[in-house]
């Protein structure tokens, strides 16, 4: 099932949404907003997997919303002002919808999502390099060597992927459990929200990891038997 997320200041638009991802068979409802402002909120703490999102709307017009969201679900965009459709593929929409749009428009833009769900990779490798994965970020894949990998971290549903040299993490939809099972035995997780590359390690201090002078990492009480272990086969001296 794709969860889906509907979005239009205007009732009875934001009511034939919600009628038409009902008649979708792979379609289910995660909420229904009146704002980009209240959708914003609903992302925080829930997740969807595409959005119906109209465009004008007062406070924060849909375009805004969506390029303002770190990790956007795939997003259908609706409105009745034409104009706004080449800015609305500049940012990647699976769909553009002008109103008024009936069902068979609607399952059209529903096909479309589920084509590329269906179709969007998440993590692999390359089968002749155990060194590199591929990562599925915003609308495009990355490659990554692994050793570049400083810490991973958990955020929800997303993972955060901080890279040696780089100020910004790739963010992509994955879990935790196969991050790690897909990691080499140079990373170990240290706490439910992250696993470190034992490799970029400055300093252990207490219950904390030191990867850098500004990263403070701490060690879960569930992990610390491992870590400890791990840190009596390198440590020398008394």
């Amino acid at each position: 099932m794709i969860r889906c997320l509907a979005i239009d200041d205007e009732p009875l638009a934001l009511q034939q949404i919600v009628a038409y991802i009902n008649k979708v068979p792979f379609l289910e409802l995660a909420a229904q907003c009146q704002s980009a402002l209240e959708a914003r909120a609903f992302l925080e703490n829930e997740t969807a997997d595409a959005i119906f999102c109209d465009i004008n709307m007062p406070d924060l017009n849909g375009m805004d919303f969506v390029k303002s969201l770190v990790v956007p679900p795939l997003v259908v965009f609706t409105t009745a002002y034409s104009e706004y459709a080449v800015e609305g593929f500049r940012v990647n929409a699976v769909d553009y919808l002008l109103k008024p749009f009936g069902l068979q428009d609607f399952q059209r833009a529903a096909n479309r999502l589920k084509e590329r769900l269906e179709n969007v990779p998440t993590v692999s490798s390359i089968s002749t390099d155990s060194d590199v994965l591929f990562l599925k970020t915003d609308y495009r894949i990355d490659k990554v060597n692994i050793p570049d990998i400083r810490y991973v971290e958990a955020m929800s549903e997303y993972l955060k992927v901080w890279l040696e040299n780089e100020h910004k993490p790739i963010i992509t939809l994955l879990s935790m459990k196969k991050m790690e099972e897909r990691l080499p035995d140079y990373f170990m997780r240290i706490h439910r929200s992250y696993i470190i590359n034992l490799n970029k390690i400055q300093e252990v201090n207490k219950n904390r990891v030191i990867m850098d002078a500004e990263t403070y990492l701490p060690i879960g009480d569930m992990y610390k038997e491992a870590f400890q272990a791990y840190l009596e086969t390198k440590f020398l001296g008394k």
